[in-house]
C-alpha cells in the first residue's frame, strides 16, 4: 500500500467479508472447516464460493466463518449449516459447485441437500 486512499479502497473491497464473520442469533451460519487437512482438500475456493454467492444474492441474514479441524479428514471439506432454529446439518467433500445448490436449497429454501450430507457420505 502505497497510500491512505489505497488503504482505504482495500478496506471498503473486504468489508463485506469482514462483516459476515460477526456473530447474529437470528442468522443462518455457514461454518467452513479450514483445518489444514481441510485446506489441503480444497476448502479455501469452497469458503470464498460461499462468501461470493451470499454477497451476490445479498442475504443479509447468513454469515460465513472458518473453523479448524472437525477430526474427520477423509470427508474435507467439510460444511456445517444451521439455519435458526434447527439443528446443524453437516456436509461433506463439499466443492464450489456444491456450494450454491447448499445456498439455494438449504439456505434459501430452507430443506437439507440429503445428497451431500455426512449421513448419506460412502
Amino acid at each position: 500500500m502505497k497510500s491512505l486512499a489505497e488503504l482505504a479502497a482495500a478496506r471498503e473491497k473486504y468489508k463485506p467479508t469482514i462483516a459476515m464473520r460477526h456473530d447474529n442469533a437470528n442468522a443462518a451460519k455457514i461454518v467452513v472447516g479450514m483445518g489444514t487437512c481441510g485446506i489441503a482438500a480444497g476448502a479455501r475456493p469452497v469458503y470464498m464460493k460461499f462468501v461470493e454467492l451470499v454477497n451476490e444474492k445479498q442475504l443479509s441474514d447468513v454469515i460465513v466463518v472458518m473453523s479448524g479441524c472437525a477430526g474427520k479428514c477423509p470427508l474435507e471439506p467439510i460444511v456445517e449449516v444451521a439455519l435458526p432454529g434447527t439443528e446443524k446439518v453437516t456436509y461433506v467433500r463439499v466443492t464450489p459447485e456444491m456450494a450454491e445448490k447448499i445456498v439455494e436449497g438449504h439456505i434459501i429454501g430452507g430443506k437439507p441437500v440429503a445428497e451431500y450430507a455426512e449421513a448419506t457420505a460412502k
